[in-house]
């Protein structure tokens, strides 16, 4: 195990074959960590953190530090990490809050410079965050999301599947499954083409998610209306637009 001698692993961490450790960085004591991570020099990773294989942490980030939330009364929340996610240069990933509770991030995310994950949110796969973003307490992303440079979610907030936030968002909503919003006061301006394309969507799941936007966002329908819309279509009964459907119906905060 390849540990730099200026690193401190702490006595009770568990790090499996292959981990690396930079110089000056530190493992904590209930640290968990799966075969061939990298741990940069300066990077923490603290608390009841569990990591799956293949993570990499970049220097002077912390992951899995004590949530910031002030009704912290004690006890073992913690974080779960899955495979093969990216944290860079100084992102900041808080446990949980209650006790036995947990902040959740699952595989094949990018956490770009300065990101940070608030306690008790719950991360899917395929995110990539960009830099000096910051997703407040219990917010929940799906997977294949792009969160552009400067925004914040503000907490509870959802994030569907495959969506978009531009730079400099304030999200205080749901965001939609397939969508793009923008703005300081963000709105819904076109669903992911790129995205959704990059992805594999094909001429049948692209019609879906077109008629999806034309008929929430483009004819002038209040909610109401285009939900009734959506649900007496044609394609009501298609995975997608049946998944958009759902995130509706589930909404506590309102979706743009």
């Amino acid at each position: 195990m390849p540990v730099h001698p200026t690193a401190v692993v702490a006595s009770g961490a568990g790090i499996e074959e292959g981990v690396e450790v930079g110089a000056y960085a530190y493992i904590g004591p209930e640290v968990r960590m799966g075969r061939n991570c990298r741990i940069h020099h300066h990077a923490t990773v603290e608390g009841r953190t569990e990591l799956g294989e293949q993570n990499e942490v970049f220097p002077f980030a912390c992951i899995g530090t004590k949530t910031q939330d002030l009704k912290f009364r004690g006890g073992a929340p913690g974080l779960r990490v899955g495979h093969r996610n990216v944290f860079r240069e100084f992102t900041s990933i808080h446990a949980g809050t209650e006790d036995g509770g947990f902040t959740r991030i699952g595989h094949d995310n990018v956490f770009l410079a300065y990101s940070h994950v608030a306690h008790d949110c719950k991360i899917g796969d395929h995110l990539i965050m960009s830099g000096q973003n910051a997703l407040a307490g219990h917010c929940i992303v799906g997977n294949h999301v792009n969160i552009s440079w400067g925004s914040a979610g503000h907490q509870f907030c959802r994030f569907g599947d495959h969506c978009f936030v531009g730079g400099i968002s304030k999200v205080v909503k749901d965001v939609p499954p397939y969508m793009l919003v923008d703005g300081r006061d963000p709105e819904v301006k076109y669903y992911n083409k790129v995205g959704l394309e990059r992805c594999g969507f094909g001429t049948e799941d692209m019609a879906v998610v077109r008629y999806l936007f034309k008929t929430f966002y483009r004819k002038g329908l209040n909610r109401k209306q285009a939900l009734d819309a959506a649900r007496n279509s044609g394609y009501s009964s298609h995975p997608r637009a049946k998944m958009f459907l759902d995130f509706f119906a589930a909404s506590k905060r309102g979706v743009y």
